[in-house]
């Protein structure tokens, strides 16, 4: 018997219209693991038994169809709107019904009819129509048979699963592939033109796996399982159908409730919910799991773009999951949870655990319609979700900080980088002829180019940040091999992805590890930090002999170039920080062990080289430093440069700093550190004081902060230099926008379960670079989350790697050797 409409509060007031259930009605038979199916305007499925139903969403009502004489096992839509066609199948017949035809049918006071195009195919699990609606896919049993709907015949049967297939879909880019999952825990891809079967997978688990859904834009195959499992595969051509990653969603479920906890935003029922389950998970008493009973396309953009501030265009890639005891919104950029409903969260909902779920994977007025059946019962319901609401009552919206990396206000007087600025000013007056000269130059370009490559990731208008000047003039004379170190070129737009090898080199005659890597402002030198004490400095093409740094009695951890290229800073385990004279291979400033109480993880130049910015146990420091280059023979023993402490910072908690990054090559407020207890939190250090805090960034401690920023040679967006990456042991990799302080993408596919591999963004902001433990390194595409080359090879775990911040280069560096890769075939 129908009911009427009704709305449905949760625990909490304010999501008080996020479901409200349209319709309701009670079957004379169960439709529960029944395949339903839902339009844009339309829910399909049996009632009755051999009746089908449609409910029209426009004018909520229904209509029956009648055909079958046994119970309907699966309904699908066609992909047309115009004619909207509806398949159902029985072990007796499959039909095929026109719905405008069906209409006028009524109308005239007619039967309506459909098309028999298959009989006694026996218990049909699963229905498909292919793109252009000409072919019906039909899972009986052990097989598929693709149905020709114009000729009502079989134009083939596809058999070599082990067990009843379960899901079927067409790949809409490829006309004749179709992909097959099956209780044997597999899948299959199939040639349906040619009946042929091109791949065929290992087994996944030990459930069946129930369901099956292919996302276009990303190209990726998403299969859940009956343990509620999900398996994200590859359909790159080249990628062999690799695994990009394995989801369990009873996990992303917790942790995503436990962030709720933690942020607020858990009703005092739902903490209690969660606590008690977690108790009772701890006893082994019960274990929950989540079935996957439905897979579907989650339009974002639309719903978040006016109300959901914290949501940027990049992360609305999202899936629909549903499953017996609620609904999921899964990020297919981040692998993470965007929200979840939880049938029993609303009181007065008729179904609290469903058998069978559909939903429409288009909105309608910021709205979507569910269809679920009981799972011990014989109802049936249609559910209106409020997506946007559901969203933002779930996402935590404290990000209206303003933060971004490029400086945008005044350093405050009460700034620690107010420091430099005054020291600055008291200096002695320039002449009328260099203040003239810094009056044309003090805002001048980085980049002498006008072509513009976006890094993929940010919609927004293209800002132009820099721009040519052509009107100094420089009396000063140079040697035309210098003007030729130092002449801006731009970076090459077309073929930039290095992944062939040019050369290798050795940069000791032992084994010894390379600790750190790291290039030059103007892509021309690398410098190569190692374990047996040294810093080697080599040209970019690894050529030549490379000058050699001696003085450190530790491995060196930590090295930084200058923005003028003058000096480089390197830190060591052995507790002491060096300036070097880039020219001449002297130490020109020693800051020595008893000035810091742990040794120094980290040191870079910061703020276009007016402080020394370093890491040592739970602080950061900021420091002020002079460098004498004047030479006195009779006390050459004394050190003549000076450096001054500004302030230290401390992570919350006081924890100890495993990685930092800040930028240098402009004026930036914002200081980016991790520490061991897994948080990120960032500081700006015009206003003095921690911004923003980022809990559970990894699952392990982050071992590397790598930020986008850009190259003298290569312009991007100014969104564009608000992304970062951090990567930890056995969590793959994870972009960042500081706008939002949210993980907008996760990079997986790299093994990783022991050292910490680096990382590497390149200059285009297009291209990201890993090294890994089976002794290959790694390039991703910002808009994939699974490599696009292996760069193997090598001889030992690939610990380093650097982008050419000049040239489309990458340097690997695995155990003593460090190897050149250049753009080429791979």
């Amino acid at each position: 018997m129908e009911k009427p409409r009704d709305n449905f509060s949760g625990n909490d007031d304010c999501v008080s219209d996020i479901v409200i259930e349209e319709y309701l009605v009670e079957s004379k038979e169960s439709a529960s693991h029944v395949q339903l199916a839902c339009s844009k305007h339309y829910c399909a499925f049996p009632l009755n038994g051999n009746e089908l139903c449609i409910w029209n969403s426009k004018n909520p009502s229904s209509q029956l169809l009648r055909g079958h004489h046994q119970s309907i096992t699966a309904v699908t839509f066609g992909n047309k709107m115009n004619p909207l066609l509806i398949c159902s199948a029985s072990q007796d017949y499959v039909i095929m019904w026109n719905l405008d035809e069906c209409k006028e049918n009524v109308v005239q006071g007619l039967i309506p009819r459909g098309i028999v195009i298959g009989t006694l195919l026996g218990k049909v699990l699963c229905l498909r129509f292919s793109p252009d609606d000409q072919i019906v896919a039909v899972c009986a049993g052990n097989k598929i048979s693709m149905l020709d709907i114009e000729n009502q015949s079989i134009l083939v049967e596809l058999e070599g699963h082990l067990g009843r297939v379960t899901a079927v879909e067409f790949c809409t880019w490829q006309a004749n592939i179709v992909i097959s999952v099956s209780e044997d825990r597999s899948f299959k891809v199939w040639d349906h033109c040619k009946g042929s079967l091109i791949y065929s997978s290992s087994v996944l688990t030990a459930y069946p796996l129930l369901r099956l859904f292919i996302n276009e834009e990303l190209k990726q195959l998403v299969t859940g399982c009956a343990d509620g499992q999900l398996w994200i595969f590859s359909l790159i051509e080249g990628h062999h159908y690799r695994c990009v990653t394995r989801i369990d969603l009873r996990k992303k479920r917790d942790s995503f409730c436990t962030k709720k906890v933690k942020s607020g935003l858990c009703s005092q029922l739902e903490e209690s919910q969660l606590s008690s389950t977690n108790e009772v998970d701890k006893e082994g008493k019960t274990e929950v799991t989540f079935p996957v009973l439905t897979l579907e396309h989650c339009d974002l953009s639309l719903n978040l773009c006016s109300e959901c501030e914290f949501f940027s265009s990049e992360s609305t890639t999202c899936l629909w999951i549903g499953s017996s005891t609620g609904l999921f919104i899964f990020n297919l950029a981040n692998f993470e949870l965007e929200a979840f409903l939880h049938y029993k969260d609303f009181r007065s909902l008729s179904i609290k655990i469903a058998g069978s779920c559909a939903i429409m994977n288009k909105t309608i007025d910021h709205k979507v319609f569910c269809l679920l059946t009981s799972l011990f019962g014989n109802k049936i319901a249609i559910l209106k979700i409020d997506v946007a609401a559901l969203v933002s009552s779930q996402q935590c919206s404290d990000v209206g900080k303003n933060l971004s990396v490029l400086a945008s206000s005044c350093v405050l007087p009460t700034s620690p980088l107010y420091f430099g600025i005054v020291e600055k000013r008291s200096t002695k007056p320039a002449s009328k002829k260099q203040s003239a000269v810094w009056n044309i130059i003090k805002d001048q370009p980085l980049v002498f180019h006008n072509k513009v490559r976006s890094s993929g990731y940010a919609c927004a208008p293209h800002v132009t940040m820099f721009s040519l000047k052509t009107s100094m003039k420089n009396d000063s004379k140079r040697s035309s091999k210098c003007k030729n170190n130092y002449k801006c070129k731009e970076y090459p737009l077309e073929n930039s992805l290095p992944v062939k090898l040019s050369k290798q080199i050795a940069v000791a005659h032992k084994p010894t590890a390379v600790c750190c890597l790291q290039y030059s402002g103007d892509g021309q030198r690398l410098a190569c930090g190692l374990a047996n004490h040294l810093l080697l400095v080599f040209d970019a093409n690894l050529k030549g002999t490379p000058a050699v740094f001696s003085g450190h009695d530790g491995a060196v951890s930590s090295v930084g170039w200058s923005h003028d290229r003058k000096w480089l800073a390197s830190a060591s385990q052995d507790g002491t920080l060096r300036i070097w004279s880039v020219r001449s291979t002297e130490l020109t400033l020693f800051l020595g062990k008893g000035m810091f109480s742990k040794p120094i993880q980290f040191v870079q130049f910061y703020y276009i080289d007016s402080f020394i910015l370093l890491s040592s146990g739970p602080e950061f420091q900021l420091l002020k430093y002079h460098i004498d280059t004047c030479k006195d023979e009779i006390k050459r023993y004394k050190q003549k440069s000076k450096f001054k402490p500004v302030c230290r910072f401390s992570m919350t908690n006081a924890v100890e700093i495993t990685s930092l990054s800040a930028v240098n090559d402009f004026y930036s407020y914002i200081v980016f550190t991790a520490g061991r207890n897994r948080t990120l939190e960032i500081f700006d250090l015009n206003a003095g004081c921690s911004a923003a805090l980022i809990p559970d960034a990894h699952s392990r401690p982050v071992h590397q902060i790598c930020q986008n920023k850009g190259s003298p040679y290569m312009a991007q967006q100014s969104e564009a230099y608000n992304l970062f990456i951090t990567t930890a042991i056995g969590d793959g990799i994870k972009l960042w926008d500081l706008r939002t302080l949210r993980c907008e993408r996760r990079f997986e596919g790299h093994p990783n379960r022991c050292y910490p591999c680096g990382v590497s963004f390149g200059p285009c902001g297009q291209y990201i670079a890993r090294g890994a433990e089976d002794r290959s390194a790694y390039v991703y595409e910002m808009g994939s989350s699974t490599y696009s080359h292996k760069l193997a090879g090598h001889t030992d775990t690939v610990t380093g790697v650097a982008f050419n911040p000049s040239a489309p280069q990458v340097d690997i560096s695995s155990s003593s050797k460090l190897r050149c890769c250049i753009p080429g075939n791979f």
